[in-house]
């Protein structure tokens, strides 16, 4: 919920009855005016988060693996739990064995992605980093470049496109129609997705989060309105949790089609 918001709704007294309509939220409550500048550039709050973000998960590794036990205890223990998750959850799954070496790779991405996502209920950030668009394309971008580079290094330029555009066990009269079609979508089409799909999610997850709230204080009266606010309150309460499992969700299917990629590289050649 955006904090600017419910202070100028507090300000103007816009309430059920009051003359007022329903003050929607809609694109304004992911716009921030600049925290402070350095120089010209001008620093907003997803990228102050951002930092924040990465800074939590670079101090949370380090004192989980600076002076690592034999008896996994304390921050160790969540850390190995977390890159077991995903070595054997994830990178096994898609690639076997040969996918360890980019298990750090995949874990990066995994935590990166879930805490920016998890910002959107912290007190005080409040704001999914992922909701604004620059951050999921950088992220699929990063992922584009990672898969490419490894195919057209196991199979040689040619070899790879073949690999991306030309499916086996298929009749050649179909080919002129399929090919531009698997050269579309694996080489445009997947990282756009990628992308889309992160960003689609927490952007409604903390639109609807904004509604809710915003409803419960416009309809915070002495009156019936009283009983739907504490229905809109629940309801804001619910989503919340429901935002919980989805940002933990959206983590995992980011990582998971990044390891099944990776795993498209370095498949046979047809």
């Amino acid at each position: 919920m955006s904090a600017v918001l419910m202070q100028a709704l507090a300000s103007d007294g816009c309430h059920l009855n009051s003359g007022c309509g329903f003050p929607a939220p809609g694109s304004e409550i992911f716009v921030f005016p600049p925290v402070f500048s350095i120089g010209s550039f001008d620093v907003t709050k997803p990228m102050l988060l951002a930092v924040i973000g990465v800074s939590a998960i670079l101090i949370f590794f380090y004192q989980a693996f600076s002076r690592p036990k034999l008896v996994p205890r304390g921050a160790q223990n969540l850390g190995e739990v977390g890159y077991l998750f995903v070595r054997d959850g994830i990178a096994r799954e898609a690639m076997g064995k040969k996918g360890d070496q980019y298990v750090p790779f995949l874990v990066t991405l995994f935590f990166l992605v879930w805490t920016f996502n998890f910002l959107s209920i912290v007190p005080f950030a409040q704001f999914p980093v992922t909701s604004r668009i620059a951050f999921p394309v950088v992220l699929a971008l990063v992922v584009w470049v990672v898969y490419m580079w490894v195919g057209f290094r196991r199979h040689g330029f040619v070899g790879y496109l073949r690999v991306l555009c030309w499916p086996s066990g298929v009749p050649w009269w179909v080919m002129p129609i399929l090919v531009p079609i698997e050269f579309f979508s694996n080489i445009f089409v997947r990282p756009f997705t990628l992308a889309i799909r992160l960003f689609a999610n927490m952007f409604a997850g903390h639109l609807l989060i904004a509604m809710f709230s915003v409803a419960t204080w416009y309809l915070l009266t002495p009156s019936i309105g009283a009983l739907f606010a504490g229905i809109s309150f629940a309801l804001a309460i619910v989503m919340t949790a429901f935002e919980l499992l989805i940002q933990a969700l959206q983590a995992y299917i980011f990582t998971a089609l990044t390891a099944n990629y990776l795993a498209g590289a370095l498949e046979e050649a047809h």
